[in-house]
């Protein structure tokens, strides 16, 4: 894709699932790959598939804004100026709001949403002085349809749509696009760790494999292309826009 090889972009979420395979793809399109994770172990065994000297691990809590911003000025200091920004970073813990833990929404809240604002203010500052940037938040479909069992995540992502919209008309005249991509239910790390944590929850993934249209769940890979199509300068006119793949489970 344009405008990749060479670009220096940051990304959170790079130890597992979505943000690993898109972190392997941006590399191999030619990006300089900063992984801004807490679990630096995953983050090391995804810069372990990259060529040498093309990524680097910064170990971060993304809600913790000095840890950020002393990341970024590393990664600048090693790949210079961040062009592109991919907000992959998530967690979540099943459970029916009205029995839900406040301590536990703290959590969900902090990682969900605080911690991407946190990198938009550290990161998307320098990008609107320059005058170049992409960004790309990855929610979910919970944010756009809901969700049972996930209402402070689906919250929080919400919210992470209506951030972006936001953001991408404030910076549209900057030369800074943002956009939002949705996955539906998918085959992640997360993914089986969520479903251990709902009653029922060994049936719901072959539930949910049925009532998608493709009839599997999304795999990390679905998704990879799409986070390196909306980094890239092949969609230099298109900000602000919110694109949902789930095999058809959602459309609108």
């Amino acid at each position: 894709m344009r405008g990749l090889n060479g670009k220096p972009v940051i990304m959170t979420g790079g130890a597992s699932g979505i943000g690993r395979e898109a972190a392997l793809r941006l590399a191999q399109e030619g990006a300089l790959v900063g992984i801004f994770d807490i679990n630096a172990r995953g983050a090391a065994a995804t810069v372990e598939k990259i060529d040498s000297g093309r990524a680097k691990v910064y170990e971060v809590d993304i809600s913790d804004r000095a840890q950020v911003a002393a990341a970024h000025a590393a990664f600048e200091g090693e790949f210079g100026p961040t062009q592109g920004l991919a907000n992959v970073a998530g967690w979540d813990s099943a459970k029916m709001f009205l029995e839900s833990d406040p301590a536990v929404w703290e959590k969900i809240i902090r990682i969900n949403l605080y911690g991407p604002l946190v990198m938009h203010h550290v990161v998307v500052r320098g990008m609107a002085e320059r005058g170049v940037g992409r960004v790309v938040n990855v929610s979910s479909d919970a944010g756009r349809v809901g969700s049972s069992g996930e209402s402070v995540y689906a919250a929080c992502k919400g919210g992470i749509i209506s951030f972006t919209k936001t953001l991408a008309r404030e910076l549209a005249r900057t030369g800074v696009t943002l956009n939002v991509l949705c996955p539906g239910p998918t085959d992640t790390p997360f993914f089986s760790d969520f479903t251990k944590d709902m009653a029922g929850g060994d049936r719901l993934a072959e539930g949910l494999a049925k009532a998608i249209p493709m009839r599997r769940l999304g795999r990390p890979d679905d998704y990879a292309g799409m986070i390196a199509f909306l980094l890239s300068d092949e969609a230099p006119y298109m900000t602000g826009q919110t694109i949902s793949i789930s095999g058809g489970l959602t459309m609108a």
